[in-house]
C-alpha cells in the first residue's frame, strides 16, 4: 500500500503560525510563573474548582506515564517503519526516525525548565518544586501526536484518518485533565505543554509532508521520463 494523500502546501504556513503562536505563549506562560505574575491567581482558582483526586482522575493521568506513552508509540513507529520498507517507499525510515527523535527532546526541553522556575504543587502532592512544565503532559502529547502523525500518511480514507485523531486527541486530552483533577500539576504546567508539544508536532509534520511531496514528485518524474520518446 502507498501512503495516501500528502498534506497541501498551504499547510505549511499555517504550522509556521502556530510554532510561532506556541512559542510566544510558552514564553507568556513562563515569565507568569518566573515573576509570579497576576496570571498565576487565576490559573490556582481554576485548579481548586477542578481538583478532585479519585480513580479516575488517576487512571486518566496515567496516560501521560513513560511506561504507557513511549511502548505505544515504539510499537507504532516499528509498525511504520517495517510497512514502508516492505512497500519500497522512499526513504521509509525518516518519519519514524523524526518521530522518535521527537520522544527524546520532550525530557530535553522540560527538564531544564522545570529547574530553572522551581514551580512549586499543588496542595494534592508532597512539598517540592519541579512542576513547570507538566512533564506527563508532554510524553502524551507527543508520543500520541507522533503516533498519528506517521500512521495518517497510509490510511485509505477519510474515516480512518478522522478516528484516529480523534483517539489521539481524546488520550492526550484525557491525560491532560486527568493530572489538573488529580493535583498532580497546575493548569498552566499542561497548557505550557501543548505549547511546547505543539512546536515538536508541527516540526514533525512539515518533515512528513516534505516527504511526502518529495514521493509525489519522485513518482511523477518516473512516469513522465517512461512516456516519453526514446
Amino acid at each position: 500500500m502507498r501512503p495516501g494523500p500528502e498534506w497541501p502546501g498551504r499547510v505549511f504556513f499555517l504550522l509556521i503560525g502556530l510554532v510561532g503562536f506556541s512559542a510566544v505563549f510558552f514564553s507568556l506562560i513562563t515569565w507568569q510563573v518566573v515573576v509570579n505574575g497576576p496570571l498565576l491567581r487565576t490559573d490556582q482558582q481554576i485548579s481548586r474548582a477542578l481538583l478532585h483526586p479519585d480513580q479516575v482522575s488517576e487512571l486518566l493521568a496515567g496516560l501521560g506515564n513513560v511506561q504507557v506513552a513511549v511502548p505505544l508509540l515504539a510499537a507504532v513507529l516499528l509498525g511504520v517503519a517495517w510497512r514502508g520498507r516492505s512497500a519500497g517507499a522512499d526513504r521509509w525510515w525518516l518519519g519514524p526516525l523524526g518521530a522518535a527523535v521527537s520522544m527524546v527532546l520532550v525530557p530535553v526541553l522540560v527538564v531544564p525548565f522545570k529547574e530553572w522556575t522551581a514551580r512549586h504543587g499543588t496542595a494534592a502532592v508532597p512539598p517540592g518544586t519541579g512542576y513547570f512544565p507538566s512533564g506527563h503532559t508532554a510524553t502524551a502529547a507527543v508520543a500520541y501526536g507522533a503516533a498519528a502523525l506517521v500512521l495518517l500518511p497510509w490510511l485509505r480514507t477519510a474515516t480512518a484518518r478522522r478516528a484516529l485523531v480523534t483517539v489521539c486527541a481524546a488520550l492526550v486530552l484525557g491525560a491532560s485533565y486527568g493530572l489538573v483533577r488529580r493535583g498532580y500539576h497546575w493548569p498552566l504546567d499542561v497548557v505550557a505543554s501543548w505549547c511546547l508539544s505543539a512546536v515538536l508536532l508541527s516540526t514533525l509534520w512539515l518533515l512528513i509532508s516534505g516527504l511526502g511531496r518529495s514521493r509525489r514528485r519522485s513518482s511523477s518524474g518516473t512516469a513522465s521520463s517512461r512516456s516519453s520518446p526514446s
